[in-house]
């Protein structure tokens, strides 16, 4: 009786196991064709709403970023000046350089300053954004 048992308890278990990998494999085939609706596939987020041929439309397409997210970026405000604008890009750049290179003569640091081009470039095409805004 007990070699009986224990055989149940494999197929038993290997049955709920394979039902379990069935399933996931159904989700994952699922979950791999499903777009969601609002998707926009490589584009940025709001881009995809900007169809009119309003001034602010055709520069959300053409910069890819609305104004609404240069603002996040650069910390501003709508009602923020060009001038305080360009300073907060000025400062966002230059915390996200690469250090200058060491002068002749003096060490380099152990550990550089952090830098990210990315975010470096994020800056620079918000920034672009902002003033395409205003010159329009």
């Amino acid at each position: 009786s007990s070699p009986r048992a224990i055989i149940q308890i494999l197929v038993t278990g290997s049955q709920i196991l394979g039902k379990a990998f069935w399933e996931a494999g159904r989700q994952a085939v699922k979950n791999a064709k499903y777009t969601p609706s609002n998707a926009i596939g490589g584009d940025v987020a709001g881009v995809s709403g900007a169809t009119s041929g309003s001034v602010t439309d055709v520069l959300t397409r053409q910069h890819r970023m609305t104004l609404d997210e240069a603002h996040l970026i650069l910390n501003t405000r709508k009602a923020d000046t060009l001038p305080v604008v360009l300073q907060k890009y000025e400062h966002l750049f230059k915390q996200n350089s690469p250090p200058p290179p060491p002068e002749a003569g003096k060490p380099a640091p152990k550990v550089p300053p952090p830098y990210s081009h990315y975010l470096q470039s994020k800056v620079v095409r918000a920034k672009e954004r902002i003033e395409a805004e205003a010159n329009a």
